[in-house]
This record gives structure tokens, sequence and C-alpha cells, in this order.
């Protein structure tokens, strides 16, 4: 069995969800990177490193009494990049790190645990990452060994130009599930997914055996 430990990346200046700090919006009564901490500590456990930057303090605040520890990039008006840097030159003894993202809060513990399972049985000596199609996922798992090379390019730095630079060493691992394909960064896109769960609510409320359309049918309500 794989050891894992997990960087997430919460130090983004949040620029294209306007006047709000994404990462401290509300996701049904919890603040969206505290419940995507708490999905990943809930599939690898308190093995967390959370990258902080742009007011880390409000970051820090929102994870007050998990079991992480943080890391500051002072650097992170420079991108997101220079947060995947600073979260590598944190020690580590796993077998392989996920690097995630603190914007993606349908991402649930269960869909962790399936990436994780089939990086197991593929090529674990490889970069590997969730694809659907096209699509490119989060987070990206990376092996000790190539923590220390991603790290030492200094003229090209960060995950996705050594992933470019070095496509023989990365492996496409297909899922199906929604969070790690989806992030929350616009108004746009936290307005349509935040009340996607609680619609589904309602149709499973309003979703009537036989018997119950029946005896409803049977009720009579006044016109007025």
């Amino acid at each position: 069995m794989m050891r894992f430990d997990a960087i997430i990346l919460a130090a983004g200046l949040s620029l294209r969800m306007g006047a709000h700090n994404k990462l401290l919006m509300d996701w049904h009564g919890t603040p969206i990177i505290r419940r995507v901490v708490q999905t990943y500590l809930d599939s690898i456990g308190p093995n967390i490193t959370v990258v902080t930057g742009f007011e880390s303090d409000l970051v820090r605040r929102a994870l007050d009494g998990l079991p992480v520890q943080f890391h500051h990039n002072p650097c992170f008006a420079d991108g997101q990049q220079s947060s995947v840097m600073a979260g590598l030159s944190v020690p580590s003894d796993a077998d392989a790190t996920l690097m995630g993202l603190g914007d993606q809060p349908l991402l649930t513990a269960s869909a962790l645990c399936d990436l994780m399972t089939a990086y197991q049985i593929a090529d674990t000596s490889k970069i590997a990452f969730a694809v659907r199609g096209d699509e490119r996922g989060n987070p990206t798992i990376i092996p000790a060994p190539k923590r220390s090379l991603i790290a030492a390019d200094k003229a090209r730095p960060g995950c996705r130009k050594f992933i470019n630079d070095n496509p023989h060493l990365v492996t496409r691992i297909p899922m199906q599930s929604d969070g790690f394909f989806t992030d929350i960064d616009t108004p746009e896109s936290y307005a349509l997914h935040v009340r996607t769960p609680v619609l589904g609510r309602i149709k499973r409320l309003l979703s009537l055996s036989p018997d119950q359309a029946d005896q409803l049918a049977r009720i009579k309500f006044p016109c007025c």
C-alpha cells in the first residue's frame, strides 16, 4: 500500500471571481476551501500541506481546527506555478503526492480513493491525473522521485510545464466524476454549481411513489 500526502493550492488572487475570495465563499454552510481540505483528509488522512498566499490569515481561519500544516508562498502574485514550487519545497516522506486545487468542492473522498487505487494499478513511477475525453482533471499525482525533478527545473517551473515537456513520464487515468474537472473560479460557475445539489434534493423530495401520488390526488385543496 502506497503512502500518499497532499499539497492543496490555496494562495491565488481569485481575480476571476471579482470582489470575493472564492476559497472563502459559502458552500452549503462551509467555506469552499474547508470543504475541499476535508475531502482530502477523509481520503488520505492528516498528511496535508495547504499553500497560502492571498488573504492567508482568512484562509487559515477558515481551516481552523483541521489537522493540516500551512506553508506560505510570499510570491503568490506570480501565479499558480509559484505555489506549486512552494509546496514541493516542503519535505515529504510519502511515496506520492496529490497536488490539488482549493476550489474543487465537487470532488469527493470516494472519487479520490478511486483515483489513487487506479494509480497504484498503473505505472507508479509516472506522474498521473484524471482524464475524461479531452479534459484533464486535478489533482495531479506526483511520485516522490519526480518531485525533485520538477523542483529542480528553475527555467520552466511547475507541474504543467514538466508534464508538457515530458509526455512519456505521464499516465492518464480515465475517470468520470465531475469533481476532477470542475473548479469554482467565476461568479457564473459558483451560481451554477452551488445550487445544483439543492435542486437535486428538492427533486428527490418531490419524487413520489404511485401510492403517494394517488393519496395526494385525493386531497381537496382550497382554491384560495
